[in-house]
């Protein structure tokens, strides 16, 4: 078990690109901003895909510029592209991900192009950002199920894995893109990674489809990985799984670790405010059960 883990807030991108209601882009900088508050070391901004496939995020320039950046504290962007690169960079970002799935119907549908291609398409954003000093993180969706092919074999998930940090990514993020994995099989599919993949530049990414995501992830820091990706207030939603819940919440996450004894330099108070003004602000109550029952003491 690590003695301190580092939280990766993705609510502001992965959370909000499920919302239908566009959110405003002042109340996207509110969030960041008081995520920043909190002793988040890493907040996921936004993403510079195209705005004609995800509307949401379509003042992804506007957010970042808007945001009042902490020492301290980095701010990745998604970028699927060498536009989406340049975008981003144009507004000063210095930290970006890229993403691709373990499952080959999975990308074939998604972003029409196979694996292999995905992570061809890859190599000049990544020889750019080596250039340009800006550091890339990595994700690989899918490597515990797929919506479309159902199981993922494991070497499939091992070979994206390695091909992305072999490529320059110094951490990749394992995602449970739908939710179905269980703590035996996250135990498994990290193990299997770690045996190719240092385990210091691995992350586990978590949806609580079937309430698995705490228990997963508990059995991922038995491990030893030391980097968990959460979503404030639980936000997100699954696409591919009609009325489930979404990212794994943060403020259940901090709860967790803390009651374990380890450090993650949170302000779990704080943290579980956020949650309940995005809830408020969203028009609904907060998908985090600590945030709840912190809120109602």
């Amino acid at each position: 078990m690590p003695s301190q883990v580092r939280i990766v807030e993705v609510g502001p991108r992965d959370g909000l690109q499920n919302e239908k209601s566009i959110i405003a882009t002042a109340d996207k900088i509110a969030l960041i901003d008081r995520l920043s508050a909190t002793g988040l070391r890493s907040i996921e901004a936004t993403s510079f895909v195209s705005p004609k496939w995800v509307p949401q995020l379509a003042d992804a320039a506007e957010v970042y510029a808007g945001i009042a950046r902490q020492p301290g504290v980095s701010y990745p962007v998604l970028v699927p592209n060498e536009q989406g690169y340049e975008r981003a960079r144009a507004v000063g970002v210095s930290e970006i991900a890229v993403f691709t799935a373990a499952s080959e119907a999975f990308n074939r549908k998604n972003i029409n192009a196979g694996i292999d291609e995905s992570l061809a398409r890859f190599a000049p954003v990544m020889a750019r950002a080596q250039a340009d000093g800006v550091k890339v993180r990595g994700y690989v969706s899918t490597v515990l199920g797929c919506p479309y092919q159902g199981e993922v074999p494991l070497a499939d998930v091992v070979r994206v894995a390695r091909a992305l940090h072999g490529m320059g990514c110094y951490e990749v993020s394992l995602g449970d893109t739908i939710g179905v994995g269980t703590p035996g099989k996250a135990r498994a599919m990290l193990k299997a990674v770690a045996a190719e993949v240092p385990m210091p530049a691995l992350a586990v990414h978590f949806h609580d489809t079937y309430g698995q995501a705490l228990s997963n992830i508990l059995a991922c820091l038995e491990e030893g990985v030391a980097v968990v990706d959460a979503a404030v207030s639980g936000t997100g939603g699954c696409p591919y799984a009609k009325g489930a819940s979404g990212n794994v919440a943060s403020e259940d996450v901090v709860y967790m670790l803390h009651g374990l004894g380890v450090g993650t330099g949170v302000d779990l108070d704080r943290l579980a405010e956020t949650g309940r003004w995005l809830a408020a602000l969203l028009g609904r109550e907060t998908g985090s059960k600590a945030g709840k029952a912190l809120l109602s003491r």
